[in-house]
């Protein structure tokens, strides 16, 4: 789970490299895919200076 305004400019990348499946409620976005999805997309969002939680 991250706030939604994290992935802010970050979503379309997220798009293109990784098959998730991003679902917002309540300003949330729940990241949902296969466990080596989810490792590499959390990789490149902690690149990007998103923590996962």
């Amino acid at each position: 789970m991250v706030p939604a305004c994290a992935l802010d400019g970050l979503r379309d990348g997220l798009d293109e490299r990784f098959t998730l499946t991003i679902v917002e409620s309540d300003d949330r976005c729940r990241i949902i895919g296969s466990p080596a999805e989810i490792k590499d997309a959390s990789a490149y969002l902690s690149r990007n200076g998103v923590s996962i939680a």
